[in-house]
């Protein structure tokens, strides 16, 4: 996972401060039932309350959304820098377009996915703070996100032709996950296959 991640606090969103504000401010119904159930999922995995399952207390949880984290960047020598990861959900980004940066993300220990070494690119679409009262009566921080997801061509080798590892977006079904932010180490700058159209606005990035 590396080193700890910092979270940037410097944009909470005010209008958002419990669970159900956060379902309720999401307009993609996909968004809203992948973090629910990805939250609830990770909640189960890591909390030591483990009868912890409540719709209720769930909605009731005190919540932040942030727009940026800063992440430890490993250098080719062994050095780090600090890295600010910026993710603005739907809202413009210095009063220009949104942005939701696509950054590494770090999947199991050991080496996978060929040429990625077990990281994949993701695109974060939300992230947020939550906070859960364990059985022993502290309050536990969770700093979850909820990104679009990507899988290897190829199996993560490099393309023989462009020289670049491949990945598509994963199919709709399973597009959207929530993941730790403590498994995100940088930013990662992906280059779409068909670009979209600054004259026509009608083809998506692929």
């Amino acid at each position: 996972m590396g080193p700890q991640n910092r979270r940037d606090g410097n944009h909470p969103d005010a209008m958002i401060n419990d669970f159900r504000a956060l379902l309720h401010n999401s307009q993609d119904a996909m968004h809203r039932v992948t973090i629910y159930n990805g939250t609830r999922e990770s909640l189960k995995k890591t909390s030591r309350n483990k009868t912890y399952t409540s719709d209720e207390q769930l909605h009731a949880m005190a919540l932040c959304i942030y727009h940026g984290i800063k992440v430890q960047v490993e250098g080719l020598e062994g050095e780090y820098s600090p890295q600010i990861c910026r993710c603005t959900g739907s809202q413009s980004w210095r009063r220009g377009v949104r942005r939701n940066d696509w950054v590494w993300v770090k999947q199991c220990p050991r080496r996978c996915y060929g040429a990625l070494n077990g990281r994949l690119p993701w695109q974060l679409q939300r992230q947020f703070r939550i906070k859960l009262l364990n059985k022993d009566g502290a309050f536990v921080e969770y700093w979850l996100t909820l990104m679009l997801t990507t899988i290897p061509e190829n199996s993560g080798n490099l393309d023989p032709v462009s020289n670049f590892v491949q990945v598509r977006k994963a199919p709709a079904a399973v597009a959207l996950r929530v993941f730790s932010v403590g498994n995100i180490v940088g930013r990662v700058h992906v280059i779409p296959e068909i670009a979209t159209s600054s004259k026509t606005g009608d083809v998506r990035n692929e």
